[in-house]
C-alpha cells in the first residue's frame, strides 16, 4: 500500500487534460495586462505583451530592472495576488488558457506543466527544511500515490542528474550547507522533478562566477535536450542570451519594443533601446580602450509613463519624427526580415543608417 500523501498535496487531476501533444508553440501569451494598485495610483508593470515559445526552444526576455520581465513570468504561472493585481489577456500553456482559471486549477498545472526557477536560491529555499525535504515535497504534490521511499529516490535521482556530487548525503543537508552554484542547482532540480514541459529560468546566473554560470547554463541546455521543454530565460545578461536563446524579447517600460530570432536582435538590433543595452556590453570584437556607453537617463515610472513611446526622453533620435515619438504609442510591426517585429517611429531606412553610423561597432558574439 501506497503511504498516504503530504498535506496540501493535488489529486490525480482529472480534470486536467493531458495537453503535451497539443501542435503550435507550448506557450503563447497574447496581449498580457498586469496592473497593481497602489497607493500612489496604479502600475501598469505589463502593458499588451504577446509571444509564444515552441517545445525544443528559448526565448530570452531582456531589458532594465523594472521593464516587467519577472512580472511577466509571475503571471505566466498564475503567483500574483488576486487582491491586488489585475491581469488580463490570454495565456495558453498546453492549449489550455490560464488567465480567468480557478486557482485551484492552475496549481494542478504549476509544477508539472510549467514551473520556475527562481532568482535568487537562498530566499527561494526554505532554510528549516532540508533540500531533499523540499523537492519531495514539490514531486509529492503533484503524485500523491508516491510513498516516502519512491519520493526519496526520485529526488536523490535529480540531484545526481544537476550535477550535485554525493546526492544521497547532500539530500538531508540545509541550504546554507550548499554553495551558490549547488543552491542553484538544486533550485534546478526542484524545477524539474516532475518534468515540466515550460521551464521559466528568472536570472538563473544572477552573483553565480562565470566557470559556474557556464555549468548552469550547459546544465540548462542539456536538459532541454533531455525532455525537449520550452524555457523561458530572463536576463539583464546579453552575453547569456547570446549563448542560448533562440528568440529574444526586449521589453521596456512594461512594453515589448523588439522581437526576434536572436541573430535578428543582437546582430541587426532595430530599436533604440536596443542598441543601448549593446553599447553597454564589453565587445571582444571591438576596441579594448574604447568606453563603454550607457544609455542615458533613467526608466520611467510604471506609473506615470511618458507619453507616447515611453524611449522618448532617453531617445538620441526621438525629434526625428517631429512630435510624433511624444504623441503616439508606437505598435510592434514588421522590421524588414521575417520574424522581426520593432516598436518605433524611426523608417526603417533610417534605423538602418543610424545603427550603421553609430552603433556597428558594438556586438555580442554568439
Amino acid at each position: 500500500m501506497p503511504e498516504s500523501a503530504p498535506s496540501g498535496q493535488l489529486d490525480d487531476r482529472p480534470s486536467v487534460p493531458e495537453q503535451r501533444g497539443t501542435d503550435g508553440p507550448y506557450l503563447r501569451v497574447d496581449d498580457l495586462r498586469v496592473r497593481f494598485d497602489t497607493e500612489d495610483g496604479v502600475v501598469r508593470a505589463v502593458d499588451g505583451v504577446s509571444f509564444a515559445v515552441e517545445r525544443g526552444r528559448t526565448l530570452g526576455i531582456v531589458g532594465e530592472s523594472g521593464s516587467g520581465k519577472s512580472v511577466t513570468s509571475l503571471a505566466i504561472l498564475g503567483l500574483h495576488n488576486p487582491k491586488r493585481t489585475t491581469v488580463s489577456g490570454e495565456i495558453h500553456v498546453g492549449g489550455r488558457q490560464l488567465v480567468g482559471l480557478p486557482e485551484a486549477e492552475v496549481r494542478r498545472l504549476r509544477g508539472r506543466d510549467m514551473a520556475m526557477i527562481f532568482q535568487d536560491p537562498l530566499s527561494a529555499l526554505h532554510p528549516y527544511y532540508t533540500v531533499g525535504k523540499q523537492i519531495v515535497e514539490a514531486y509529492r504534490v503533484h503524485h500523491p500515490r508516491a510513498g516516502k521511499r519512491e519520493a526519496r529516490q526520485r529526488a536523490v535521482d535529480m540531484l545526481g542528474r544537476v550535477g550535485i556530487p554525493q546526492p544521497a548525503r547532500r539530500f538531508d543537508q540545509y541550504p546554507h550547507e550548499f554553495s551558490g552554484g549547488m543552491r542553484q542547482r538544486a533550485m534546478i532540480a526542484m524545477a524539474l522533478v516532475n518534468d515540466p514541459d515550460l521551464l521559466i529560468a528568472d536570472e538563473p546566473t544572477t552573483a553565480l562566477d562565470v566557470t559556474v554560470q557556464a555549468q548552469i547554463l550547459d546544465l540548462l541546455a542539456d536538459l532541454q535536450a533531455e525532455f525537449h521543454s520550452a524555457i523561458i530565460m530572463i536576463t539583464h545578461d546579453l552575453g547569456v542570451v547570446s549563448q542560448v536563446a533562440d528568440d529574444v524579447l526586449v521589453m521596456y517600460g512594461g512594453r515589448a519594443v523588439e522581437r526576434g530570432s536572436v541573430e535578428q536582435v543582437l546582430r541587426r538590433p532595430q530599436h533604440p533601446y536596443t542598441w543601448g543595452l549593446l553599447s553597454s556590453v564589453p565587445s571582444l570584437h571591438g576596441d579594448a580602450d574604447a568606453e563603454l556607453v550607457p544609455i542615458r537617463g533613467n526608466p520611467p515610472s510604471l506609473i506615470n509613463l511618458p507619453p507616447g513611446c515611453a524611449f522618448h526622453p532617453r531617445c538620441r533620435y526621438a525629434d526625428r519624427n517631429g512630435d510624433r515619438s511624444r504623441t503616439e504609442v508606437p505598435q510592434l510591426g514588421p522590421a524588414g526580415e521575417d520574424g522581426h517585429l520593432v516598436a518605433c517611429h524611426l523608417s526603417a531606412d533610417d534605423r538602418t543608417r543610424l545603427y550603421a553610423e553609430d552603433i556597428a561597432h558594438v556586438g555580442v558574439a554568439r
